[in-house]
């Protein structure tokens, strides 16, 4: 079922939220883990915890698989056979890949070299690609206050990292980057699938968070070793596989139904905010004036984005 825009609207909001937090947790995991480990634990976690929810759905078969299936569309006549990103399976794949094995296992690395807000504002620009892939690939219309809420979101992210970084920042800063990327082409092919219907909610977050986080642990355990987390590294994993990925999954699919990629994807600008107000008291990151300035015209761009949409 689609949402209406403000629920969609408040989903997306409480999604990033929740996702302010994670630089802050992941940065505490990474004492004590290595970043593919800590990255794919909570993918595939989240995956796990979805799981009885598939099985429940595919009950009267008794069947995992029949429950997965059952959020799957079937590939109609009309439909471009020759196109493998229109097929189910290998969008979840490439879903799977981008957003979590390439996406996350980069930006966790990359927050072993960088600070979490700074993680966090370079994954706020991720609008920028989205805007271009939304023209090109999902043909879906921006209007001219759209691109100028866009604008003001961009400069008071830049004003935001004008401040100069910590050492060893620029390999922190060139993972950020690959990762951006990813999320960009995540978020383009999630606002596919979900605006078409094709795979509902459950299986758009569920199965790329199995695969995604599966290839991440197949990498992780020859490169890092088994890990040995303490009991609070333990909840810190527990806790970002429960709220920051699973629920907060759902969440931003479902909105995706009816939010444009622009639109959901410019909400990452609101990172940095909560990010930083985070970062403060758990791991003495200072806010100068500047990143302050800047975070107050992200919050106005974000607001123009979604304020445009509803003079079209």
């Amino acid at each position: 079922m689609r949402p209406s825009r403000s629920l969609a609207l408040a989903e997306g909001v409480l999604a990033n939220i929740i996702w302010a937090s994670t630089f802050v947790f992941v940065k505490l995991a990474l004492t004590e883990a290595g970043p593919l480990t800590v990255a794919g634990l909570r993918y595939f976690a989240g995956f796990l915890l979805l799981v009885p929810l598939m099985v429940h759905r595919g009950d009267h078969r008794g069947s995992l698989l029949h429950g997965v299936g059952a959020g799957l569309a079937p590939i109609r006549s009309g439909d471009r056979k020759g196109a493998p990103l229109r097929r189910p399976w290998a969008r979840l794949l490439l879903l799977g890949l981008t957003g979590y094995t390439i996406g996350n296992g980069a930006l966790f690395w990359g927050l072993k070299y960088m600070p979490a807000t700074t993680g966090s504002l370079l994954i706020s620009l991720t609008p920028l690609p989205v805007l271009l892939l939304s023209i090109l690939w999902l043909r879906e219309r921006t209007t001219g206050p759209q691109i100028v809420g866009l604008v003001i979101c961009l400069v008071g992210s830049f004003l935001f990292l004008s401040p100069g970084g910590s050492a060893g920042e620029p390999l922190g800063i060139g993972l950020g980057v690959i990762a951006l990327l990813s999320f960009a082409t995540f978020g383009t092919l999630g606002r596919e699938a979900a605006r078409d219907r094709r795979v509902d909610t459950l299986s758009l977050t569920a199965i790329p968070l199995g695969l995604g986080g599966g290839v991440l642990l197949l990498l992780a355990f020859p490169l890092e070793g088994i890990p040995d987390f303490s009991g609070s590294g333990w909840a810190i994993i527990l806790w970002l596989a429960v709220i920051n990925t699973a629920f907060a999954y759902l969440l931003y699919n479902h909105a995706l139904k009816t939010l444009t990629a622009l639109e959901m994807n410019v909400m990452f600008n609101l990172g940095p905010v909560g990010t930083a107000l985070i970062a403060w008291p758990l791991l003495g990151e200072q806010l100068s004036a500047v990143q302050i300035a800047g975070m107050v015209m992200v919050i106005l761009g974000v607001v123009g984005v979604q304020a445009g949409r509803e003079s079209q």
